[in-house]
This record gives structure tokens, sequence and C-alpha cells, in this order.
């Protein structure tokens, strides 16, 4: 009798299949599209689409220490180094077709939405025109007011009911509204799986080495519509648990302080980010970019908000107050700012956000220079020089309050 796989097993497993599936689709002859991570999965799901998503790809590719080779080639192409490195690498592969790290098909059309950052557009625009396919676009308005507004609501829908009839119309599959309940239901179960596994991160210690967030949240923007992520995600939820339950962690060190980290992952760093961290006994246990994907909802009207209301797309005020809630809900000391060169939306309003953040919760911050994909962008002396820093702030804070509290 085989032992129990962990989920982390399952998760790797079904990572691997996705792509594996994409790469059979295309050699059968089917339609393979390209989606922006933040497209509404459902809609493809429910056709039987196959997809993959470029943005999940090139971080891969920069794990696993791959990406410069692309990023060169895309800026002797003329694109800009200002352009964001997850677009270089994939502006690159449109020629190069192949990618030893990672293997993707390429696309028949292309499925994007503007919900991110305004950058996707003219990316999947220059694919459209130089791979002479189509692309089907959903507009996403920003959200200047506290929630969504009943225009916008209709207006996004709008989107998703004429989305599904070009889709119809150049695939040749039919939607089907029971199917479309169904892939919503099983999105939702896998989005309340994922929160309740990064819930358990609110125990102290931590269960988990927070990294681990990194690695698990690709299956959410791939395969958060099949059954099967909801078992792997429902998995790791019970591991997690019962580590809680026993006092155990995969963190391999004296949890020390806990912290929140704020932007893109430094993807070609992150083995090195995550082992100076421990060398402090800094270990992360919320970060913003991990929820992103788990999205819950019941009807069409529920999931055009939750796309509606990703990071990036909701007022500072949000912005502020979803992390002000993970720093008190995780016991949070401290926030680590990746100050991502590739990604402008999110960076632009890091400064006065932090110093609201700052100033309403009194925890430690520290800013590194990196980039989420390109390797000369980051500086591990640097690094290291402002971990450093930000562990002795972090405890000179818990010195004093631990005197304060001494003195009642």
């Amino acid at each position: 009798m085989t032992d129990e796989k962990k989920a982390s097993e399952m998760i790797k497993e079904l990572m691997d299949k996705h792509y594996e599936d994409a790469l059979e689709a295309k050699k059968k002859g089917e339609l393979v599209g390209w989606a922006a991570s933040n497209f509404p999965q459902e809609l493809a799901e429910c056709m039987d689409l196959a997809l993959v998503y470029p943005e999940n790809h090139a971080a891969a590719v920069s794990a696993k220490k791959a990406s410069l080779p692309f990023l060169e080639y895309a800026e002797g192409q003329g694109y800009s180094t200002d352009i964001c490195s997850y677009a270089r690498i994939n502006l690159a592969f449109k020629d190069i077709k192949e990618c030893e790290a990672l293997q993707i098909p390429m696309p028949d059309y292309l499925l994007c939405a503007n919900n991110i950052c305004d950058l996707m557009v003219k990316w999947y625009e220059n694919l459209a025109v130089e791979l002479n396919i189509p692309l089907f676009m959903l507009d996403i308005p920003y959200n200047t007011e506290p929630a969504v507004t009943p225009a916008r609501l209709e207006y996004i829908k709008e989107q998703f009911r004429m989305i599904i009839k070009q889709l119809e119309d150049f695939t040749g599959k039919k939607f089907s509204e029971e199917r479309f309940k169904e892939v919503m239901e099983i999105s939702s179960a896998s989005g309340r799986a994922w929160k309740r596994a990064m819930s358990t991160l609110m125990a102290t210690p931590s269960p988990m080495n927070g990294f681990e967030m990194f690695t698990y949240m690709g299956i959410l923007v791939c395969n958060k519509g099949r059954k099967e992520t909801t078992v792997a995600l429902n998995k790791l939820a019970d591991e997690l648990e019962e580590r809680v339950k026993n006092g155990e962690t995969s963190y391999k060190a004296e949890e020390k302080h806990r912290i929140l980290s704020e932007g893109i992952a430094c993807w070609p760093f992150l083995g090195h980010n995550m082992k100076t961290l421990m060398q402090y006994g800094i270990n992360v246990v919320g970060a913003i970019y991990c929820d992103a994907f788990a999205k819950v909802y019941s009807n069409l009207d529920e999931m055009a908000i939750a796309y509606a209301e990703v990071p990036n797309c909701v007022n500072l005020e949000r912005e502020v107050a979803s992390r002000v809630k993970i720093i008190k809900d995780h016991n949070v000391e401290g926030m680590l700012i990746h100050s991502n060169r590739s990604c402008k939306k999110w960076d632009g309003f890091m400064y006065e956000m932090e110093r609201r953040i700052a100033q309403e919760t009194g925890i430690a911050t520290a800013y590194f220079d990196g980039d989420q994909s390109d390797p000369r962008l980051f500086s591990k002396a640097q690094y290291e020089t402002r971990i450093q820093s930000f562990y002795e702030v972090m405890e000179q804070k818990k010195a004093a309050a631990a005197a304060g509290e001494g003195t009642r």
C-alpha cells in the first residue's frame, strides 16, 4: 500500500499536467489560447477550451533561472527594459517558440483582461497583430468608489456575454449555463480551500514557510475550475490545520518575526530571499499577491465583482485596508516591500500605501530593489543589508513593546 500523497506533490502534478494537456491538445489540432492571469478562467473552462497563461509561464521560467536569454532577445528586437519582464519573456517566446525550462504551445487566440494593468492590453494587442490571431478583450474599469457600482457591474456582465458569443463563433463549442454553474461552484470551492489554508498562517508559529505560498498559488491561476484542484487545496488546508494542532511547522528556523510580503515575488532569487530571511528567523505569514486568485462567488454578478476587485483594480483606501487586515489578523510585525521595476501599476502607489500602513499599524517597513523576472535588477548584497536593518528595527520595536508592558 503506497503512502498518501502530500498536497505539495498533488499540486506539482496538477501543474505539470496543465502544461502537458495544453501541448497534447495542440498536437491533436485543438485550438489553444493564451490568457491573462485574471481573465475569468471559468468562461473557458465550461467550454472545455485549452489555455496556458504567459504570466505563469514567465514566472516559472524565471524561477528556473532561464529568463535572461528571452529578455535579451526581446531587447534586441527593440522592446524597452521599462516594459514588464513577463511581457518581454513572452514576446521573445513568440518568436523563439522553444523553451527548454518549460515548453508551452503557441496560441490560436488570446484572452485578455485589463484588471491587472494597462500594459496587458498593448502586450496582447501586439501578440494578436504579429501572430495574426483574434484577441478577445475584457475591459474592467478601475474602482475609484468603495465598491463596484451597478453601472460598472452591468458593463462587465455584458462583456462576459459578448465574449461567450465570440468564443462560440470562433471555436465552434457551445456555452452551457448548467456547466457554467458547475464550474463556478468548483472555482469557489477551490477559493474557499485556499482561504482556509492561508488562514492557518494566523497561528504562531505559522505552520508553513511562507515562501511555499508562492509555489502553490499557480494552481489557482491555471486550474481553479477543476475538481482535482479543490481536492489538492483542501488536502493542503487539512495538512496545515494538523500542523497547527500539533504545534508543527515546515519553517526550518525559530520564528522570531512575522512579516507581510508586499509585491510580486522576485522569482530568480526566491531561494536566496527565503534563506536570507530565515537567517534572522523572519517568516512570511501573509501576501496580497497570493490572495489575489482565491475568488468565491455563487452567481454571475458575484463573479463579475470578484474579477473587478482584484489588487491593482481598487482604490488606495481599499488597498490599504486589505493589508491592514492581514497585519492585524496574522500578528504581523513588519512589511517587506519588493520595489519591482516591472510592475509600474503596483509600485506607483506603494510609497503612499506604505506610509499609511505604517502610520495606522506602527509596524516596521523595508524596501528592496528587484524585478519579478530580470535577474540583472537585483543585488544580493543590497537585499542582505536591507534585511539586516529590517531585522534590527523589528528587534528594537519588540524590545520597546516588552519594556512598555513591563512598566504597566
